[in-house]
């Protein structure tokens, strides 16, 4: 029996067909309600394919929503039905998703009060679009510009340790929460060196260390391994020891090798002192299954994003992702040996996550931090402009790197317009963006 070929995707392209796509849905669904058996992922996705030869052959082709009805109805007959369910609820998850991007609904997920604060600010500083952010550097007005933002970043940490100081006779755990490259480990340094002199001690609770084997990971649409699902933790392991340390009991935490891909268990012994408090560092620190059985009484969640409110020259205002992707390129650069160009065609598995596992919670937070410094742009214009130009002429025609080409595109579009600014020295050794463009003072 011939197998398929080719696949129709949504937009209408026509692309190879993988057999190992199959698997990997099978098996993150499967993930999702507990289940870590690879074995019988593949042997459903053979079944699967099975099918899909005997009614698609030749120059006849099946449509993905097409394979995706085969799926179901082989987990339900092969009585899997709780990972049917999942598969089937991730599924309308992603239909609605698509309708409301199509309707450009008003998302639920956007902190309204502090954006508008936000936008008020830019509008008093003369930061409100890139034509303001180009009049005042063309007054010399860089370091100034530099100096506002730092101090209007630095103001929202001293309401966050404030906050958490009210809490302390009860607190037990904070989180620092945001998507990639929000600027998390800079912030979580300067909020611990504002709690030291109040005679409050974070003490780190790496949850990296949590992660399943290799083996038993949760893999992406095009068979990368995902490390940005909170499904890749051992989340009960996390709520366990959570629960013990709090409790006053000592644990043993686990160790995660990430050059071999293995978790050895029991590793290092772990609990907290009367003056410490327990920190987490966590894309997903508001996802409700990382902390499920511990008291909100004991938590204090905080939650980080470059709320930025500039509009380009078409009156749009700047997204968010986009600046954290130019941060992350930067960073992977800089520090991870990690071509640019790599992060960028991989920044649709980060967004895909972040939709579904962190964004959704973000009114959960007890604060949030807006970390964008508009000065980010004209070093960002300085840095990156060009490699933009080139990559939307890359992708331009590649029907698999469609994700990629908007996203150049549009940030190509947006730097066209923004005045150029490469000198750094005016950013504090200090700052957040130190953590992406090199030159700290800290110690990563």
């Amino acid at each position: 029996m011939e197998k398929i070929k080719k696949v129709i995707k949504r937009s209408g392209t026509i692309v190879n067909y993988k057999k190992q796509r199959i698997v990997n849905a099978i098996y993150r669904a499967a993930v999702a309600v507990g289940g870590r058996d690879k074995e019988t992922s593949e042997k459903l996705a053979d079944e699967v394919e099975n099918i899909l030869a005997k009614e698609y052959f030749g120059d006849s082709y099946p449509h993905i929503e097409e394979i995706q009805d085969i799926v179901e109805k082989v987990l339900i007959k092969n009585g899997h039905s709780r990972v049917a369910k999942a598969y089937i609820l991730y599924r309308n998850e992603n239909q609605q998703k698509r309708r409301e991007k199509s309707k450009r609904n008003i998302s639920q997920n956007i902190p309204w009060q502090k954006i508008w604060h936000i936008l008020d600010w830019a509008a008093n500083h003369k930061l409100l679009t890139i034509s303001d952010i180009n009049d005042r550097l063309h007054k010399n007005e860089f370091c100034k510009i530099v100096h506002e933002s730092e101090s209007a970043y630095e103001d929202q940490l001293d309401i966050a340790k404030e906050l958490i100081a009210e809490k302390s006779d009860s607190l037990k755990l904070v989180f620092v929460s945001g998507p990639s490259s929000s600027g998390k480990t800079t912030s979580t340094i300067k909020l611990e060196n504002r709690l030291n002199r109040i005679g409050l001690k974070f003490k780190a609770f790496n949850v990296d260390n949590y992660f399943y084997d290799l083996e038993e990971h949760p893999k992406d649409e095009f068979g990368d391994y995902d490390f940005e699902t909170p499904q890749a933790l051992d989340l009960d392991m996390i709520n366990e020891h959570i629960s013990r340390l709090i409790d006053g009991e000592k644990v043993k935490i686990p160790y995660y090798d990430f050059s071999t891909g293995a978790r050895y268990l029991e590793r290092t012994e772990f609990h907290l002192e009367k003056n410490e408090i327990l920190l987490i560092d966590s894309l997903h620190g508001l996802y409700p299954s990382m902390s499920k059985n511990i008291d909100d009484k004991y938590k204090f969640k905080l939650y980080l994003e470059p709320l930025f409110q500039i509009k380009d020259s078409n009156n749009k205002f700047v997204r968010w992702t986009d600046i954290r992707l130019i941060r992350r390129m930067l960073r992977d650069a800089a520090f991870r040996a990690y071509n640019p160009q790599q992060t960028l065609e991989h920044w649709h598995y980060v967004r895909s996550s972040e939709i579904r596992h962190i964004i959704p919670y973000i009114n959960q937070s007890d604060y949030i931090i807006n970390t964008a410094m508009p000065y980010e742009l004209p070093l960002y214009k300085a840095k990156l402009f060009n490699d933009f130009k080139k990559w939307q002429e890359i992708y331009k025609d590649d029907p698999l790197k469609q994700d990629a080409y908007q996203r150049a595109k549009r940030i190509a579009q947006l730097m066209e317009k923004i005045v150029a600014y490469p000198d750094e020295s005016c950013i504090p050794k200090k700052s957040l963006i130190r953590e992406f463009i090199g030159g700290s003072s800290y110690k990563y």
